[in-house]
């Protein structure tokens, strides 16, 4: 599993289908509230807001099968200042030795934060952490799938990042109980990937979180990536929030929702992924479709006959559609029925919103 040498690879798989789609994961959502309380960041989130701010569901194997060894949950909050990140994993044995920021962080055991502003699936942002606190953070204009480049050099300005660990840190001699970050980072940072200069409050972003965990060795009591018979290093775990399907979280179309109360933590709010949304799983289907028909036919279908998906189903509504060939690749976008907004997806895999005069009434 390398990166920027190599990639986490993967195809999503799930549970929700579109007349002839292939199904796919409905993902996970999760409210994020407002707090007015000043965060320390110490790795302990003993602060009230943190008390008050709901936990995720439990971490799942990135394919969305498997259950973990070890139980993995986080939580979120945030003010006019930060977006703040709180995760507790359990481990037995906790252990780190990358200690350069920027070095390929999971190659140790890590956690990892990848966010999407717009939900377009470019321009997103991935950043690691291990026990050491040793963190590596980069920018992707496009996920792996598309050529383009990663800005390996840029860096989170102002990034705050604690760890706590109930436990002792590469001892092998004891039993561990567990490990948790602390991570703020700052909105003037998140917001050059956004389509506006505002706090998110009351919208949604599309973020997932990862944890890499290794089977271990020891040598003269250091620890180190576990190898098998041959001296090759044995695969890592992949535990996530919202599953993937497959080992690759480079799909940021099959990350979760995360929705922005305005309220403080432990005040109710709740949080439905919108109809809408549902457009963009399908299109992102039709956009595998086509990578697959131009690998078998060195050419662009034409027409969605091609694809054999002329049209999509959603909640009963009939969606018609419209695939438009051109000179470097092709659209295909469609009027929603449920907000009036036009959709497309171009053959890179970026999605576009078009606000219509019309859209803004419904």
């Amino acid at each position: 599993m390398k990166k920027l040498a190599g990639i986490k690879l993967g195809v999503v798989l799930g549970m929700f289908s579109f007349g002839l789609l292939a199904q796919q994961n409905i993902p996970r959502t999760y409210v994020a509230h407002q707090t007015s309380d000043e965060i320390e960041i110490d790795g302990l989130a003993n602060e009230q807001a943190w008390e008050k701010a709901p936990w995720s569901e439990d971490f799942i194997d990135i394919e969305g099968e498997k259950t973990p060894k070890y139980k993995t949950n986080m939580k979120m909050l945030w003010d006019e200042e930060y977006l703040y990140f709180y995760a507790n994993m359990e481990e037995s044995h906790i252990w780190g030795t990358l200690k350069q920021r920027d070095t390929v962080i999971f190659y140790n055991n890590d956690f990892e934060i990848f966010i999407d502003p717009t939900g377009d699936t470019h321009n997103y942002m991935e950043f690691e952490m291990n026990a050491l606190n040793t963190v590596w953070d980069l920018f992707l204009v496009k996920p792996y799938r598309e050529p383009a480049p990663i800005i390996d050099s840029w860096d989170i300005q102002g990034l705050k990042s604690a760890v706590n660990i109930k436990g002792t840190l590469n001892n092998p001699e004891d039993t561990d109980e567990s490990w948790s970050i602390e991570v703020a980072i700052p909105w003037e940072v998140l917001k050059e990937a956004n389509t506006h200069d505002e706090l998110p409050e009351d919208e949604f972003w599309r973020i997932n979180f990862s944890r890499v965990n290794w089977d271990f060795q020891l040598d003269e009591g250091r620890y180190s990536r576990k190898k098998d018979e041959n001296g090759e290093f044995l695969p890592e775990y992949n535990w996530v929030w919202s599953p993937q399907g497959v080992i690759n979280m480079h799909e940021p179309e099959h990350w979760g929702y995360v929705y922005f109360s305005s309220k403080e933590p432990g005040e109710k709010d709740e949080f439905e992924i919108p109809q809408d949304e549902k457009i963009r799983w399908a299109f992102y289907e039709l956009y595998r479709k086509q990578k697959a028909y131009y690998n078998e036919h060195h050419s662009w279908a034409e027409s969605l006959n091609k694809l054999q998906q002329e049209t999509i189903n959603i909640d009963g509504e009939v969606i018609e559609p419209i695939l438009e060939n051109h000179f470097t690749g092709w659209n295909i976008s469609t009027e929603s029925p449920f907000s009036g907004k036009t959709y497309v997806i171009k053959e890179d895999g970026k999605f576009l919103t078009i606000e219509n005069p019309k859209s803004k009434n419904k």
